[in-house]
């Protein structure tokens, strides 16, 4: 009765013995492990996660003093090769064996973290558009004002520096556009990604032919909603910024790779999806400094010296007039951006 309780449970519970090897575990520590009991059974755990030595001592230190505890957001690495962050708890239920209850945490950091990043992209919208109010409307007035000025002068060189004035004022102004991202209506029709992927492909190969661009699609996802000019735009600002991170590096053998994936109940902020397009998008650069990691997605925010901090922020905007949002993982020699998209029909 017991066992069919635990087997039961959402909880991934496994069973050690005093040396550490697996004697059992129930079917959520199977599906969270990613591997079957008959596989597993035997061995020792601490052998089977990355940082094993670390919850080998842990363990350890738990079946000797006969004392229970638990670890916060340990990082592990599955036998697959996946990362999971996980709360565990070590209870000893005598000198040979101890209990041990595992509850993943990545989806729970992952919603905290979205919800944390649509905050900050909102507030980021209605700073740049409060910015642009401020500036647009004298920008405004010293451009009506040089122009005027303009037709008042006879002397041609006094004319060239009203015509400077024009053109830093016009610079200035698409430049506080760029800011607010694309300004207008998004039209929804069905579009099938990996078209907007060709297209995006295409074009950096014309810019950037040293780059390998390497394609692993799922040829079984459906279309989506959304505007294909626009998602082509947020694609291109992504792969692009990597490809000119790559260049900009010297990158010996520069490698970008566009996947595509379904995500099925996937939540996105505060809201559960039925099925989520991701489109991933993985160089093998120099990654991203730690210190841009927070800010990467404001306006005006680059980690390349001839970047204009535009790109990732306009990006990010599109998704999310897609309802959908760009998240980043970096460390040096591999970046992945995935942009996740939910596939279901819009009813406006």
């Amino acid at each position: 009765m017991y066992q069919r309780l635990m087997e039961h449970l959402t909880t991934a519970v496994l069973l050690l013995d005093g040396e550490l090897r697996l004697s059992w575990m129930n079917p959520a520590a199977e599906a969270l492990l990613a591997i079957s009991l008959s596989r597993l059974k035997g061995l020792p755990l601490p052998s089977l996660v990355g940082g094993g030595a670390e919850v080998g001592e842990l363990l350890a230190k738990a079946r000797d003093e006969f004392h229970p505890f638990t670890q916060r957001e340990a990082r592990l690495t599955l036998v697959t090769g996946e990362m999971l962050t996980v709360d565990y708890t070590v209870s000893p239920l005598s000198a040979d064996e101890l209990l041990l209850e595992v509850e993943p945490r990545d989806r729970l950091l992952r919603i905290s973290r979205e919800e944390a990043l649509q905050t900050r992209q909102e507030t980021i919208k209605v700073l740049a558009r409060g910015l642009a109010h401020e500036v647009k409307n004298p920008l405004g007035g010293i451009r009506g004002a040089a122009q005027l000025l303009g037709r008042d002068l006879d002397d041609p060189g006094l004319q060239e520096f009203t015509r400077i004035i024009i053109e830093e004022v016009d610079r200035l102004r698409d430049l506080v556009d760029s800011m607010l991202g694309p300004n207008r209506v998004i039209r929804h029709e069905p579009l099938n990604i990996h078209k907007v992927l060709e297209r995006v492909r295409s074009l950096l190969i014309v810019e950037q032919p040293k780059v390998w661009i390497e394609r692993d699609y799922d040829p079984s996802l459906p279309d989506l909603s959304g505007d294909e000019s626009q998602l082509i735009q947020a694609v291109l600002n992504v792969a692009r910024n990597a490809v000119e991170a790559m260049t900009e590096a010297g990158v010996a053998s520069p490698q970008l790779t566009l996947r595509t994936r379904a995500r099925r109940q996937f939540t996105l902020g505060a809201e559960r999806h039925r099925l989520v397009c991701e489109v991933a998008i993985i160089d093998n650069g120099p990654g991203i400094p730690a210190s841009l990691r927070e800010t990467l997605f404001y306006p005006m925010v680059s980690g390349r010296a001839e970047g204009s901090g535009l790109g990732l922020s306009i990006a990010q905007s599109i998704l999310h007039q897609h309802q959908g949002l760009i998240e980043c993982e970096s460390e040096p020699g591999h970046t992945q951006f995935r942009l996740l998209i939910p596939m279901e029909k819009r009813h406006d």
